[in-house]
């Protein structure tokens, strides 16, 4: 069967839903060959996933991950990642932010696979615990606000796709599909992706498999996430809706940022960066992204009616000590978890 798709794929045709999920089934079920999995993700990146396949992909994905039901509304700020800009850990900032104003964040992650720093990486050298188990979680969003849904432990079928993943080395539909399966099922999500055309097909994807409110966000400086420095292009589905607009940082009372202030090395500079954020020590441009995508995250869960005004919460929050409070409450954690 893989043999047959990947000969149709080859001739430029695209798979319907149902195929693409008999594909996807293949691979978490470890009947597809590392070769083949290869070889469908490269054919897939040149000519461009359909919003069918993804659809596909996807429901396979949730089909065969470790699920948390939860009775809140759960906000995701998980990204496609790779974007190739050496920026620090800004979402997950992010969400700690968020979580701190007491809205229920899972945030969805992995360790780096196309960048310098993924979000496991940095909760890990922030002292967060990232191998949390499904009881784990659903006590950390009762307790905290937030939880970390580290992949591997969520999507253990997703290990026969981990080394072709690593040994072709670029963007594969694989970083759409992450944002698109949360293990909690997340209908209210802030979604970085690295071209705002991907963005568009992921939203038509969401409206189909029933989220509620999204922003899919593509900075105009190639980061995935709103930018700080210049114009973000916005693709939001908000009840069944889809609309696309551009959002710069003056639209909500912050002031045009600097690259240089916000790029890291690695994942210690990264937890470096959002320590001194946390406690008033960092850059201006820093401080303003994570309050930037945090405020956009209080939109979303629907705690603020406008994306200018959860802004404005976030960065209240960061100012009078909420986020690095909240910071220090998720590191406690780990430390009774090991106590």
């Amino acid at each position: 069967m893989m043999k047959e798709l990947l000969a149709t794929c080859i001739e430029g045709h695209t798979l319907s839903e149902e195929q693409a999920e008999e594909v996807m089934n293949s691979i978490m079920s470890g009947q597809a060959t590392p070769s083949q999995i290869a070889s469908l993700v490269s054919i897939m990146r040149l000519r461009g996933e359909t919003v069918d396949e993804l659809v596909g992909f996807t429901k396979s994905m949730k089909k065969h991950m470790s699920s948390i039901n939860y009775d809140f509304d759960i906000v995701d700020t998980c990204g496609t990642g790779g974007d190739g800009s050496s920026t620090f850990n800004i979402s997950t900032a992010a969400a700690i932010v968020a979580s701190s104003l007491k809205v229920k964040v899972a945030k969805h992650g992995n360790r780096a696979v196309s960048s310098k720093s993924g979000s496991a990486d940095v909760l890990e050298k922030l002292g967060v615990n990232i191998q949390t188990s499904k009881e784990e979680a659903v006590k950390s969003l009762d307790e905290k606000n937030m939880s970390f849904l580290f992949a591997p432990m969520f999507h253990s079928s997703m290990k026969h796709a981990v080394n072709p993943r690593k040994e072709i080395g670029f963007r594969t539909v694989f970083n759409l599909l992450g944002p698109l399966s949360n293990p909690a099922n997340a209908k209210r999500q802030i979604i970085g992706v690295f071209s705002t055309h991907y963005a568009e097909k992921m939203a038509e994807a969401l409206k189909r498999l029933g989220a509620e409110h999204v922003l899919l966000v593509t900075g105009r400086d190639g980061l995935d996430e709103i930018s700080i420095t210049t114009a973000t292009d916005v693709v939001e589905l908000k009840n069944g809706h889809i609309s696309r607009y551009v959002l710069h940082p003056t639209d909500v009372g912050l002031v045009e940022g600097v690259m240089d202030d916000i790029q890291v090395q690695n994942s210690d500079d990264s937890a470096e960066l959002i320590e001194k954020i946390f406690r008033g020590e960092a850059p201006e441009s820093a401080e303003n992204i994570v309050a930037l995508n945090a405020g956009a995250a209080l939109y979303v869960a629907n705690h603020v009616q406008s994306l200018g005004m959860g802004v404005l919460y976030a960065k209240e929050a960061i100012k009078n000590g909420t986020a690095l409070k909240q910071l220090k409450s998720l590191q406690h954690q780990q430390e009774e978890n090991y106590a």
